[in-house]
């Protein structure tokens, strides 16, 4: 081998040595640079705040009194005229409200909650209670059922609106329905039952507002007529309705800004170009309530704010003397909606009422709130054998429907004392050490101070009996 490549063997296994060790160099560097401590980053808190979301608020037990009266009197009236409870879910699909409510109205447009799931489902807080209970009546085939369906909910819908008294962005509704009837009688029983519902919770001063906005063959030559009317008074219009003349202009009478409310006072009325068929049942309507004594106004600018509403549309208000009125609910006749779903053809008519807006004008009329039985029995308990006891006491006393209080976490006798008599109950029934090893019980009249010992096999026949002579109800869990 010449000298010429000896060397530049040697020089080519220098260089590939030197790149190995820069290679190898460079590695080191890498991992030392990755495995390097990073600096903890600063992780930036939610502020937390104690108190609901703007819109939404807390039923205090305090309220509930209220709040218990209205769900009493409701259920009963539901009973009374039929009515079978459904409960729907609160969130559906948003298209289910887009498609059956109206792309032009305020819901849909500025007051719904609806956003994507994690499932990329476009889904939507139910902001009423109609589409959703007529997706179950197609869904569930109740077609089939007996006519008419009358079915009842209560619970809470959503609308991003600006908070306002007795309107949270979540409030509560009690819902009626009927379907598969369209003669007027059941237009003039819903009305009714509206009436008794805010009567019978002690609102006596309403004031019942009816309109008929047709159906949709006479509806449609109203609405250019309207529409013609409200394009020469564009310029007076909020920038709302100026809005809704393309897309909803019946929601124009429904303004309650001041000067489109004087240029719907002037409007062409609904009520004067209904089809004949429209025309007799309103008029078939109004007899029905004449009959029944309900005393009413026609509202030529009532249309409700949804699409579905055909023919009867009417709303319940307070009668304030103070001249402040207040929507305490209303509804109407949906005939096509169940069709325009998918399902069969189904007339129906259903109405709402607003369970915040109904329980502030209890309160402001001083309507009476539902009273709990209070409790006539006291068990007090001392020592550890005692407490022992006493729990059984206590289930055994409840369910031969005897109400009764405790204080089970009170130490003395003394403190316990104390409670029974702010209860004011009419006998204590006192548990001690010696009484739970003799299986009696001391039974103290609280008005006379007289304590007598019995035996605790008996207790239940000889309290039942006291609280008879008493004049004191017992309380039945099924009733």
């Amino acid at each position: 081998m010449s000298r010429t490549k000896t060397i530049r063997k040697k020089t080519s296994k220098t260089a590939k040595m030197v790149v190995k060790k820069s290679i190898k160099k460079a590695t080191k560097k890498t991992i030392r640079k990755n495995t390097r401590k990073k600096a903890p980053q600063q992780i930036k808190k939610e502020p937390f705040v104690l108190q609901p979301l703007r819109g939404m608020k807390d039923i205090l037990p305090q309220e509930q009194p209220y709040w218990e009266q209205v769900r009493r009197v409701t259920e009963k009236l539901a009973r009374e005229y039929g009515f079978s409870r459904i409960d729907i879910p609160i969130m559906e699909f948003s298209n289910l409200f887009v498609r059956n409510i109206g792309e032009g109205t305020d819901i849909v447009e500025k007051e719904m909650y609806a956003f994507t799931t994690k499932g990329k489902n476009k889904v939507a807080l139910r902001p009423e209670f109609t589409a959703g209970i007529c997706r179950s009546f197609i869904q569930n085939g109740m077609h089939i059922l007996a006519k008419p369906v009358k079915l009842f909910s209560t619970g809470p819908v959503y609308r991003y609106d600006r908070p306002q008294k007795g309107r949270y962005r979540e409030h509560h509704q009690v819902n009626y329905d009927v379907f598969g009837e369209q003669d007027p009688i059941l237009d003039a029983q819903i009305i009714q039952i509206a009436s008794r519902t805010v009567q019978d919770l002690g609102i006596k001063s309403i004031q019942i507002q009816v309109n008929s906005i047709g159906c949709p063959t006479c509806r449609k030559d109203y609405r250019e007529l309207l529409i013609n009317y409200l394009e020469s008074k564009k310029s007076k219009l909020c920038q709302d309705c100026k809005r809704r003349l393309k897309t909803n202009p019946l929601r124009v009478l429904d303004c309650k800004e001041d000067k489109c409310a004087q240029v719907s006072a002037s409007a062409p009325q609904s009520i004067s170009h209904l089809c004949e068929d429209c025309h007799t049942h309103f008029k078939t309507l109004l007899e029905y309530l004449d009959e029944l004594d309900l005393s009413y106004i026609i509202n030529p600018q009532l249309v409700r704010g949804l699409d579905y509403y055909t023919k009867t549309v009417f709303e319940i208000w307070s009668g304030s003397e103070e001249g402040k009125k207040l929507s305490l609910g209303g509804g109407g006749r949906y005939d096509k909606l169940i069709e325009s779903m998918g399902g069969h053809e189904m007339p129906a008519i259903g109405f709402a009422i607003g369970m915040e807006r109904i329980v502030e004008e209890m309160k402001r009329v001083q309507a009476k709130s539902y009273s709990p039985p209070r409790p006539k029995v006291f068990l007090a308990q001392l020592g550890n054998l005692a407490k022992k006891k006493s729990l059984k006491l206590f289930a055994e006393l409840g369910k031969n429907g005897i109400l009764i209080a405790e204080s089970f976490g009170r130490g003395s006798l003394k403190s316990q004392l104390k409670v029974a008599n702010k209860l004011k109950v009419s006998f204590t029934l006192i548990l001690g050490q010696k009484e739970s090893l003799d299986e009696t019980v001391i039974v103290k009249n609280m008005a006379t101070g007289v304590q007598e010992t019995v035996s605790m096999n008996k207790l239940v026949s000889i309290i039942k009996k006291k609280l008879k002579t008493d004049n004191v109800v017992v309380y039945h869990h099924n009733k």
